[in-house]
């Protein structure tokens, strides 16, 4: 990049430097977790950070190349501790829905697609909104309309449901008379005819005759990820899922085949799926994926999704949901899945759980104190949980990774999650500043692509548990209403969690995640500084991006 020419070295000057360290009270215009006047780069590490002159005497040999801030803040390199990046950007290369915000332009955009793409026997990406539709269910019929004659799979954002038309029921040989499988449901109308969603395992019925992606696909979707989540300024991830999953291909191999030809920058961990028909013996081939991954991929978590959502009443809870639609579903036995984790710690790896109702969330907990709880465990999503379960956290060790973006007043929690958890439980949501105050660490991450990887977007809603501006949702009454305010995040907590939190649990936390001499020069310069008054966080934006000290993201203006 043109504009950074290094001689030997780089030092920045001129703007706020958050360093992440919680010394100091920040800059005087608007303070934060540590604070420093410069800091330079040489080697693709950090040299010296605090007072310039005293950077400069500590290295007078060297000579920079020196990056005048103007203003902009530096932090560090963004880390996102849950994100499917492979799936998001297939979806972005493909039918992407996630863009839109209601039938008609979903509709609209499929039939494009499908006319631009006449040779595609199958119609594929996915993105749309339950809230987009009433119950949240669109209708095949909608799909027969523009795609008569080839099968079309739409996963939602949340990739727990499939919206299909009529060809690609009949390809599956799913009728009106098809069973529901375990842990799925196939969605019917009052008549007992099937609609054209497929919930949880339902999907399986219809992803084995998808058209199989291929290595060149992955390798695409890859680079295209890379490229994006740079822009974002995340210079590092925790993939959520990397294993077959739902009919998918397993990422492992493009992993590593990218790192290996040295095209992949970014620092990953990959969270290896744990296969629920399979017991404690897969564990064996998890040791030996993980031994295969060494240098920018590491293969050291391990995912168990332990339930589903809210929304179609598979995430598990406590108490029934109101309206009779039972407790949710424990895809792994409680007892089992203490002895799974025991197991798993003492392989040595962290458990990054998939955990949204209130029972799951102490499942894992419960199977995490089981342990020995010597691992570096997370648990994801967090949208319900049972206030005596919040101590737990700080207690146990175990990091909330936090999906900040979901925790406000959207159409879609407010008309298919809470009048399902009635007024006690809708109190107990995305409790995240009650985690903190009771010494819990936080993680963040965004579940790309279920919502948005821009991490802007979701700090904005940490802070003020409201909608961003200009989102999809910012239309819905109650929108900018703050939800449950007691539990908001301090910026400089939000920040916290994106970088050292999230660093922690992807075991990069001697390498990345806060502006400390040696650690590794992953840098962003934004376009603004966040902590001053009244800054619109949700339109922050990534100016400069360094790894290692490499640009590898500039913005164009």
């Amino acid at each position: 990049m043109s504009s950074i020419a290094r001689v030997s070295g780089i030092l920045f000057v001129g703007g706020p430097i958050w360093t992440g360290t919680g010394t100091g009270t920040g800059t005087g215009s608007g303070g934060g977790s540590g604070s420093a006047e410069a800091l330079a780069v040489v080697g693709g590490r950090i040299a010296a950070v605090g007072d310039r002159g005293a950077a400069l005497d500590a290295l007078a040999d060297t000579r920079f190349d020196v990056v005048d801030l103007g203003g902009r803040a530096l932090l560090p390199g963004l880390h996102d501790a849950h994100v499917h990046p492979v799936s998001g950007a297939l979806e972005r290369l493909r039918c992407d829905l996630s863009h839109l915000h209601d039938k008609a332009a979903y509709v609209a955009a499929v039939r494009a697609y499908a006319d631009a793409n006449p040779g595609r026997e199958w119609i594929t990406g996915g993105g749309w909104s339950m809230s987009a539709f009433p119950g949240g269910l669109p209708h095949r019929d909608d799909l027969d309309a523009v795609v008569p004659d080839r099968p079309v799979f739409l996963p939602n954002r949340d990739h727990h449901s499939a919206w299909v038309n009529g060809a690609a029921l009949a390809r599956a040989g799913i009728t009106d008379t098809t069973a529901d499988p375990p842990s799925g449901r196939i969605e019917r109308d009052q008549h007992g005819h099937a609609t054209g969603v497929l919930h949880e395992a339902a999907m399986d019925l219809v992803t084995p005759l998808l058209p199989a992606d291929t290595a060149a696909d992955y390798e695409l979707a890859l680079r295209e990820a890379q490229r994006y989540l740079f822009s974002l300024g995340i210079t590092g991830w925790q993939d959520a899922i990397v294993g077959a999953y739902a009919g998918s291909r397993d990422q492992f191999g493009t992993y590593l085949a990218a790192d290996r030809a040295g095209w992949l920058k970014a620092r990953v961990t990959g969270a290896l799926w744990w296969e629920r028909d399979r017991g404690a013996e897969q564990i064996a081939d998890l040791v030996e994926k993980r031994g295969q991954a060494a240098g920018r991929f590491r293969a050291t978590a391990v995912k168990i999704m332990q339930d589903g959502v809210a929304e179609n009443f598979t995430a598990a809870m406590l108490e029934p949901y109101l309206g009779g639609h039972g407790c949710g579903t424990s895809n792994v036995d409680p007892a089992e899945l203490r002895a799974h984790v025991a197991a798993l710690d003492a392989a040595g790896f962290g458990v990054h759980f998939h955990a949204i109702g209130d029972r799951a969330v102490r499942e894992c907990l419960d199977a995490v104190e089981a342990s020995g709880r010597t691992r570096r465990h997370h648990i994801a999503h967090l949208h319900v949980v049972h206030p005596d379960d919040v101590p737990r956290f700080g207690a146990l060790g175990v990091t909330a990774n936090i999906q900040a973006l979901w925790a406000t007043h959207h159409e879609q929690n407010d008309t298919l999650c809470v009048p399902f958890f009635g007024p006690e439980r809708s109190g107990w949501q995305y409790p995240f500043g009650a985690i903190a105050r009771a010494g819990g660490r936080l993680a963040a991450g965004s579940d790309w692509p279920v919502s948005t990887p821009d991490p802007w977007q979701a700090i904005h809603v940490a802070v003020h548990r409201t909608e961003p501006a200009g989102s999809a949702e910012a239309g819905w009454p109650t929108a900018h209403v703050p939800m449950l305010p007691e539990q908001a995040l301090s910026l400089d907590q939000a920040l916290r969690a994106y970088t050292s939190g999230s660093c922690f649990v992807s075991g990069l936390d001697d390498v990345a995640g806060a502006l400390v001499e040696g650690l590794a020069a992953d840098l962003v310069v934004l376009d603004r500084d966040p902590f001053a008054d009244g800054t619109p966080l949700y339109d922050v934006r990534a100016d400069l991006v360094f790894v290692d000290g490499e640009p590898v993201h500039e913005r164009e203006t």
